[in-house]
């Protein structure tokens, strides 16, 4: 870590503003309501670009929560700079994902073992093959015994971070075929930047909508309702 490269571009807190282990939701506002609704004394760190940084106590833990925005590349901004520049040691994602998978339904949880993609984000490594971005065990055996306590609904397995929201080659059913349970587009690049910097990440991922079945949260549900999502993700912590 470097203290002379904070605050970047993207990030105007300090060092010591974030916790050893950050929430990053894709959305602003989940990152807002987490702060508001389950964090105590929490103070706002980061509003660069609106992406709303907080850090605050859960059940006596220093805790933060920083949205990462959509897509690979601005997860792989903020994750990178987190990690690498601030001294975070975990990133937990708590985002939200469409599945790929008929035994999910919306509200139910997908813990991310390994994130497929079709980017490129790993290219930047120069490896002679292809990279499988995983997440840390010790992360993903915590959220499962999380799950087993709270009674939620969930599965553990791969994950598909899409470049493309808009698919004009319709591609996600074919994802399935390999077992890949649902799709999102920001867990792949964590994964990258956590094993490169030698740190620790998860992408905790509640369905938001189904490919397989008509089921969908309207904008503000997958704002406000995703709670069991979050309170794994916070125990964890």
């Amino acid at each position: 870590m470097s203290e002379n490269k904070v605050p970047t571009p993207h990030n105007s807190a300090k060092i010591g503003d974030f916790a050893q282990t950050v929430l990053m939701p894709g959305d602003p506002k989940r990152s807002e309501y987490i702060a508001k609704t389950y964090l105590e004394n929490a103070v706002l760190v980061n509003d660069v670009r609106g992406v709303k940084g907080y850090t605050g106590y859960y059940k006596g833990k220093r805790v933060s929560v920083m949205a990462s925005g959509m897509g690979q590349p601005s997860m792989g901004i903020y994750s990178y700079e987190l990690f690498n520049f601030y001294g975070v040691e975990n990133i937990i994602r708590v985002g939200s994902c469409g599945a790929l998978d008929k035994d999910l339904h919306v509200r139910d949880v997908i813990i991310a073992m390994g994130a497929c993609s079709n980017g490129n984000y790993a290219g930047q490594y120069f490896l002679q093959g292809t990279f499988c971005p995983i997440a840390s065990f010790d992360l993903v055996k915590r959220a499962v015994e999380e799950c087993e306590k709270a009674g939620i609904n969930y599965k553990v397995g791969n994950i598909l971070s899409s470049d493309t929201f808009y698919d004009d080659s319709k591609s996600g059913m074919a994802w399935s075929k390999m077992g890949v349970l649902g799709v999102e587009m920001e867990s792949a690049a964590l994964y990258c930047n956590a094993a490169r910097a030698g740190k620790k990440a998860l992408c905790i991922c509640s369905v938001s909508d189904s490919f397989v079945t008509d089921e969908m949260l309207t904008a503000e549900e997958r704002q406000n309702s995703l709670d069991d999502m979050i309170r794994v993700a916070l125990e964890i912590a």
